[in-house]
């Protein structure tokens, strides 16, 4: 299926699905859901891609597979917390900031879908790649994305073990990662980006992969990643968390300022 007819279909799917999350988070009060459907929404858009596109048949199912698995399991692991526990606090604050004004809620959600179109775009440019075969790039690709998975599953496994000790309560997680990065799940998150530029190499749209890198580590950075997480640890956590801010880095891993704690 020509690129720009697959693009107006998961332009249209993704309009529809976040419609229905809304309407989901308007019945359950829990605006989380629209993380898990961004998740798992990205995971489909690597399998349709893989599966329809015109690309060589080694970058389509390295796309599907790559995709896919990353795409469903962040969306399983967030499922969990939302089933598990209440709203996260920065929708709870969005709630009250907006005074539940669910206008400005179905905006967020319709956001939330041109996210979905815009940030499949390497899926998409990878998928089309007409380099048929595995070459050092596809290598490459699978090696990043193998690190990045990898890393980004163990800070999740980190973050939930330290929350599940009580005695852990309103203290700051420092353990494994957490002790080098204040946003490992997210360094990780941006990191696996790059296989997918790596995967379109040969394709001479190679350079509109460049988007996925670029804009996750915009969007975590300074829009709907740190900023709010960080607002909302200092709310919940104050000085403990002012003290974290001082002495570890926040983005990209390095070793803590002053020995860490």
């Amino acid at each position: 299926m020509p690129a720009l007819e697959l693009l107006a279909w998961v332009t249209a799917g993704a309009l529809v699905i976040m419609t229905a999350t809304w309407w989901l988070q308007l019945r359950t009060r829990n605006a989380g859901y629209v993380d898990v459907v961004w998740a798992a929404a990205m995971g489909v858009c690597a399998l349709l891609y893989g599966a329809l596109s015109e690309g060589a048949a080694t970058p389509r199912l390295l796309v599907a597979m790559m995709g896919g698995i990353w795409g469903f399991r962040l969306s399983l692991h967030l499922l969990a917390r939302v089933l598990h526990e209440a709203e996260d606090g920065r929708y709870r604050f969005l709630r009250e900031h907006w005074n539940d004004h669910q206008g400005k809620f179905f905006a967020f959600f319709m956001a939330q879908a041109a996210f979905v179109v815009i940030f499949s775009l390497p899926f998409l440019v990878a998928a089309n790649n007409p380099v048929a075969g595995f070459t050092h790039w596809s290598w490459l690709a699978i090696a990043v994305w193998l690190l990045a998975l990898g890393g980004e599953w163990l800070s999740d496994q980190q973050l939930a073990t330290w929350r599940r000790s009580p005695a852990n309560r309103g203290r700051t997680c420092r353990a494994g990662f957490w002790r080098y990065s204040r946003h490992p799940n997210y360094f990780f998150e941006w990191l696996q980006w790059f296989a997918y530029v790596l995967l379109s190499i040969g394709s001479p749209w190679w350079w509109l992969s460049l988007a996925g890198p670029a804009l996750m580590l915009v969007s975590l950075r300074w829009i709907t990643g740190i900023p709010y997480t960080e607002a909302q640890a200092l709310r919940t956590r104050g000085e403990d968390y002012r003290a974290y801010q001082r002495e570890v880095n926040e983005f990209f891993p390095w070793l803590p300022r002053g020995g860490g704690r």
